[in-house]
This record gives C-alpha cells, sequence and structure tokens, in this order.
C-alpha cells in the first residue's frame, strides 16, 4: 500500500503544449480512485508518469513518501493493466499470471499456490492450460488482472481496463476489479472516459479536461455537488438540461433568472441567493436533471416552466420525453476551458446590495453571448405515464428549485460547495 502525491506535475511533449498542466492531487493509501475525463483529457498520461513510462516535465511525483521522478519502472512497486490484455501468445493462463513471480525469483511451490488461488478467485481455475488466442475477451481481461494482482504490488494502475468489452462483462468485471482490489488493500488509480464505472468503483473520483483537474470528490458529492458545469454534464445520464439565462437581484421576490420568456425565482430565504447579488444582470446557466423536472396538469404556485412537448421514449422501465423550450441552451463543451482555481466567493458590501435590491424588477433579458446554441433547445424530463401525452401539446413541468444547479459565465458554481 501507498499514499501517491502529484504536486504541480505537468507534461509538455512540444514548447506551450501541455497534455496535463499543474496537476496537484492526493491519492490516499488504500484508495481506489477514479480519474475520469473524455478521451485526450491528460487522465492516461497521469498514469503513464506514475508507472514511470513518462518522463514528467515539471513537478514532483511523491510514493508512499518517497521521490520517484528519476525511478525506474520496476522499483517503483507498481502494476500496470491496460486496455488490451497484451498476454503473453506462446504461454498458458497458468505461466501468464505466474510470470511476475517467476522473474522475482520466487519459489515454484509458492508460485502455483499463488497462481492457482488468483485463477480461482477469477473464475479462471478450469483455464490455466489453454494459451490466450482460445479465451473470449473477458477471460483474457481476467488473466491479464491476475498477473498484475499475484505479486500484490502497492499500486494498481488500471488503463480503461473495460472498454474493449461488451456492456454484460464490463458490468461483471466491475463487480470483481472493485472486490479483488479491495480486498488486496492497494492503492488503485483507475482511468475511465465511462461515468458509470466511475460512479459505481471509486472512492473517490477526479475529472479532468484539456489537462486540468476540474473537480475531485466522492461519486455522491461530484453528482450533487459539482464545482463546473462541465462537470455536472459529464457526469449525467441522462443528460443534464443546461438553460442560459440572466440574474437579476429584485428587492421584493429574490434572485429572479429571465429564461427567454420565462423565469424561476430563487427567494432570498434561500442560502443560496446571496451568492447571486455579485453576478447581477449577468449571464448564468441553470443545470436542471431530468428528474427535477415533474409534469403538473397546470401551472402552480411553485416554480414551473412551460414548454412543448415533441416526442417521448420508452426506456423499459420508464419515460423519458423530450420538451422544445424557447430558452437558449448551452453546450458544456463550449464553457470553461482550462478554468483558474475557484477563487473564495465574493461578497457584496451592504451598499452594493442596498443599490441592487432597489430595482423593483428585472430589465428585459438579453440573449448571452457566452453559450453555444443548439438548433433545437429540449427540456429532458421522466414523463410517468407518456402514452397520455400526445406530441406538440403544451406541457408544464414544475421545478424542483432545491437541487438546480447555478453556473457563472465561466462554468463555475456561483454558490459555495458543500464538501
Amino acid at each position: 500500500m501507498a499514499e501517491i502525491v502529484l504536486d504541480g506535475v505537468s507534461k509538455s511533449y512540444a514548447v506551450g503544449e501541455r497534455v496535463v498542466d499543474d496537476l496537484r492531487l492526493r491519492i490516499r493509501d488504500g484508495e481506489l480512485f477514479v480519474l475520469l475525463g473524455p478521451s485526450g483529457c491528460g487522465k492516461s498520461t497521469v498514469l503513464r508518469m506514475i508507472a514511470g513510462l513518462e518522463e514528467i516535465t515539471t513537478g514532483d511525483l511523491w510514493l508512499d513518501g518517497v521521490h520517484a521522478n528519476d525511478l525506474e519502472p520496476r522499483d517503483r512497486d507498481v502494476a500496470m493493466i491496460f486496455q488490451s490484455g497484451a498476454l503473453y501468445p506462446h504461454l498458458s493462463v497458468r505461466d501468464n499470471i505466474g510470470f511476475p513471480l517467476k522473474l522475482a525469483g520466487e519459489a515454484p511451490d509458492e508460485t502455483s499456490e499463488k497462481v492457482t488461488e488468483m485463477a480461482r478467485a477469477l473464475g479462471l481455475d478450469e483455464m490455466l492450460g489453454r494459451k490466450p488466442a482460445t479465451l473470449s475477451g473477458g477471460q483474457r481481461q481476467r488473466v491479464a488482472m491476475g498477473r498484475a494482482m499475484v505479486r500484490e504490488p502497492s499500486v494498481f494502475l488500471m488503463d480503461e481496463p473495460l472498454s474493449s468489452l461488451d456492456a454484460g462483462l464490463r458490468t461483471e468485471l466491475r463487480m470483481e476489479i472493485g472486490g479483488m482490489v479491495r480486498s488486496l488493500g492497494a492503492t488503485t488509480v483507475y482511468v475511465t472516459h465511462d461515468q458509470i464505472e466511475a460512479l459505481t468503483l471509486a472512492d473517490r473520483i477526479g475529472v479532468m479536461r484539456d489537462g486540468v483537474l476540474q473537480d475531485v470528490g466522492t461519486p455522491q458529492q461530484l453528482y450533487d455537488d459539482p464545482a463546473t458545469v462541465f462537470v455536472a454534464a459529464f457526469l449525467s445520464s441522462p443528460q443534464l438540461n443546461l438553460l442560459a439565462g440572466t440574474a437579476w437581484a429584485v428587492r421584493d421576490e429574490g434572485i429572479v433568472i429571465g429564461l427567454g420568456e420565462q423565469r424561476l425565482t430563487l427567494p432570498w430565504r434561500d442560502p443560496r441567493a446571496a451568492s447571486f447579488v455579485p453576478h447581477h444582470g449577468e449571464p448564468v446557466i441553470v443545470g436542471l436533471r431530468p428528474d427535477t423536472l415533474t409534469p403538473v396538469t397546470e401551472p402552480t404556485g411553485g416554480p414551473v416552466l412551460s414548454a412543448r412537448l415533441r416526442a417521448a421514449e420508452f426506456h423499459g422501465h420508464e419515460w423519458m420525453a423530450f420538451a422544445e423550450v424557447n430558452i437558449p441552451g448551452v453546450d458544456p463543451d463550449e464553457i470553461g476551458a482550462r478554468p483558474r482555481p475557484r477563487a473564495e466567493d465574493g461578497r457584496a458590501s451592504g451598499g452594493f446590495l442596498g443599490a441592487l435590491l432597489g430595482r423593483r424588477r428585472p430589465e428585459p433579458v438579453a440573449e448571452p453571448r457566452h453559450v453555444g446554441h443548439r438548433r433545437r433547445t429540449d427540456l429532458l424530463f421522466r414523463a410517468g405515464p407518456a402514452r397520455s401525452m400526445s406530441g406538440g401539446s403544451t406541457v408544464h413541468l414544475a421545478v424542483d428549485l432545491d437541487r438546480a444547479l447555478f453556473f457563472a459565465r465561466d462554468g463555475r458554481r456561483i454558490d459555495p460547495l458543500h464538501r
């Protein structure tokens, strides 16, 4: 077991081109830590720098308190599992799993016992005499896992080990990986672009984008309390509804968020309202997960958005519906690339607050220029018995404001995080 510390680590392949930029991260002893992000964000490069397969351009790497920048890969006590099994085709399953122990000079009897135990744990005990060419993709990946785990290293590094497998095998091996690494107690860094893998496997998740670490926290923290609009959208299935609006501080109402011809109001008693005051008159982004929108028969006294039903899809266990709404949409990929570290949340002075609260009604809402517009802006919501809905009809959607997410124009959360 080992603690991993990356202190200001950067990686450049060309002058001025950083694929990893000033990464500061502490991975705890025995933790299963998932690095999550889209292809090309630098997460595999981080893994290779920890393994010693890539040189660190600037910054420091510490493995269990030992400065590791210049350590050879063989001296780091790490084991790496790649996307492809990368097995020795001429060796049997038994010899592939036992190969690291043979290199380490372990006694044959002990090697045989450890290989048998590992094969049994991975469901490979009846395949020990077979060659890799006779195995399925899932079986080959299990052999690769066994080969990495059998010598019980201090650190496991897993680079998208399940991405080439079908959905059923991914689910099965995902459970096995989580159980195996936790039973061994080894520190594990797992790289993936699959949010389901991240949410189900991780003790903590780090989300990367364009070489920059966007946010770190437990799966629940990142889902419920994301630091940026990119993190919120990336950790959302079904997709997150992102709407562009403008915030106004209104004396008798609270924070009024203009959304085209519609509005949402955050009352002053809401603890988040004060955080909007410095953003008075500025563009904001509203994030609404599908389960925060509930169809109602008629508009009620609470916050409601109206839209035109476009389509409904049956997903087996539920209906999902798409309703066209005349509100500018937001493309999260166009917001907040390479953000600066989150600054302390500002607070307006009494005089500034008083001046803002003097406005009794919001001014006309100008269309924000900082957002990317989709051809059609749809609200995605859980429809309940969608058979009763007809395309083209008007639907009224009650909004659960307590679970709404609010972001500034640069993509960072407006209200403070609660971690």
